[in-house]
């Protein structure tokens, strides 16, 4: 191989080992008063990050805080971390969303053809998110959504109501998943071309892939360890949040249904 032949060789085979699989991945936090939890969130995101960015499996990426009219000094610190790296994007709610409005903001504003969206208490070690990028890859998956090994750890109660609330979805819209609403989905950000997600409570993790198999989408599961949280309280066990799934579960059949008869 003379001189010419060999650089050209050198150079195609250095581009096809720098190309990425994915060009940027858009994580984003849903945050209500999580002052004790934002800056950590933010190190494992970044962490995470130039792990893939070295793996080749992403060219870039972007952190972004969905702040929910948050009470505490989450607004403060979040600004605080977006003035310091443009990487990271702050969006604030004038008003309280929960966590549906939240998703449906965060996912608005990412940018990335990957995009994923978890708590800010980190549910779960976020170099798990390596795997699930590869899981999309191998597997051509568009939503790749994660469920908890173990769930005791949350307590007993929260362990049946979700247990019940799986088994609701099963019957009510034919969609069998382990554990719908853990805060772990990875989406290829084309699928919101066609996906228009109307929950604004915490129905809408289930909605999201609900919809995205009604449509013929690949959705994977694959399972994680679950570290509950320790610091703040969680709302999602409420009978306010309990009702207002519920109300948001007939509304989506409801609206499949008239779907499936026209």
């Amino acid at each position: 191989m003379n001189g010419v032949a060999h650089w050209v060789y050198a150079t195609s085979l250095n581009t096809a080992m720098n190309t990425a699989h994915f060009n940027k991945l858009s994580i984003f936090f849903p945050m209500w008063n999580e002052e004790e939890y934002l800056e950590r969130a933010l190190s494992a995101g970044r962490e995470l990050c130039d792990v893939l960015i070295a793996d080749g499996e992403i060219e870039t990426y972007e952190l972004i805080i969905i702040d929910d009219a948050s009470t505490d000094k989450t607004p403060q610190i979040a600004d605080a971390a977006a003035a310091a790296d443009p990487r990271v994007k702050v969006v604030h709610h004038p008003v309280n969303r929960k966590l549906g409005g939240s998703m449906k903001t965060g996912f608005a504003t990412a940018t990335g053809d990957l995009v994923l969206y978890t708590d800010a208490d980190l549910p779960f070690d976020m170099l798990e998110v390596r795997r699930a990028v590869r899981l999309m890859h191998y597997y051509e998956a568009d939503v790749v959504s994660a469920f908890r090994f173990d769930r005791t750890g949350e307590g007993y109660i929260r362990s049946v109501y979700s247990t019940f609330y799986n088994g609701l979805v099963r019957v009510f819209f034919g969609v069998k998943m382990r554990d719908i609403n853990f805060a772990f989905k990875l989406c290829r950000g084309s699928i919101f071309e066609k996906i228009e997600l109307k929950s604004e409570g915490s129905f809408i993790d289930a909605e999201l892939v609900i919809r995205a198999k009604k449509l013929g989408m690949n959705v994977i599961q694959f399972g994680v360890d679950y570290f509950p949280r320790t610091r703040g309280v969680s709302t999602l066990s409420s009978m306010s949040v309990i009702r207002k799934i519920v109300k948001e579960m007939f509304t989506l059949r409801k609206e499949l249904r008239a779907i499936e008869a026209d």
